[in-house]
C-alpha cells in the first residue's frame, strides 16, 4: 500500500498556505476531510515561473530516488535539461540494487525521505561507506521540524520541502554539490 503520508504531506501544504484542514470519520459513513485556505480579497500579483534553462547547471551525477514516479520522471527532466546526469530509482532497495556497484562516481544522492521497503536514511548510510564522496539531499512533504522531532534524520542534515519547484531545486543542489549549503543544525 503507501506510507501513509499522503494526509501529512496535504497538511504542511495547507499550514504554508495559512489554513488548517478538519477530519471526520464515522463508521459506515467514511471520511470526510476539510480544507480551509485563507480568503483573498487583493489582486493576486501573477509570478511567471523562473524558466529551468535560467537555473544552475552541473555535469555532475546525480542518484535521484523518489517512490511517487510522476515526481521522479519531472525530477530528471529538469535536471537533465539543466546537463546532469542523472541515474533514477523508485525505492531505496531499487537504488541499492541498481547502483549499489555503480562502477562510476555519483556525486549527488537525492532521495525522498520516507519510502516503501528502504527509506533515504537508510539508503544513504548503506551507499555511503563505499562513496565517502557522495553527497545528499533529502525531500520531503515533511516540514524539516517535523523530520528531526519524528527521529526520522539527524540535524545537521541537508534537506528541501516538497513541494519544490525544479528552479528551488536546481539552485539547491548546486549549493550542496559547491558546498556553500548550510544544513539546519
Amino acid at each position: 500500500e503507501g506510507t501513509g503520508l499522503g494526509l501529512s504531506v496535504c497538511q504542511g501544504i495547507v499550514r504554508q498556505a495559512g489554513g488548517h484542514i478538519a477530519a471526520r470519520s464515522e463508521p459506515g459513513e467514511g471520511t470526510t476531510v476539510d480544507i480551509y485556505l485563507p480568503r483573498i480579497v487583493a489582486d493576486a500579483n501573477i509570478v511567471a515561473p523562473i524558466p529551468v534553462s535560467s537555473s544552475p547547471r552541473g555535469t555532475e551525477t546525480l542518484l535521484v530516488v523518489e517512490d511517487d514516479a510522476a515526481i521522479l520522471d519531472l525530477i530528471a527532466q529538469a535536471l537533465m535539461k539543466l546537463g546532469y546526469k542523472v541515474l533514477t530509482a523508485q525505492d531505496g532497495q531499487a537504488a541499492l540494487d541498481f547502483y549499489g556497484d555503480w562502477p562510476e562516481p555519483i556525486h549527488l544522492l537525492v532521495t525522498d525521505v520516507v519510502m516503501p521497503r528502504l527509506n533515504g536514511s537508510d539508503l544513504a548510510a548503506r551507499m555511503l561507506p563505499a562513496r565517502p564522496d557522495m553527497k545528499v539531499l533529502y525531500a520531503s512533504g515533511y516540514t524539516d521540524d517535523a523530520i528531526l522531532h519524528l527521529g526520522v534524520l539527524d540535524p545537521g542534515l541537508h534537506f528541501i520541502q516538497k513541494p519544490f519547484t525544479p528552479a528551488a531545486l536546481a539552485s539547491r543542489i548546486r549549493r550542496v554539490l559547491d558546498g556553500t549549503d548550510d544544513p539546519p543544525s
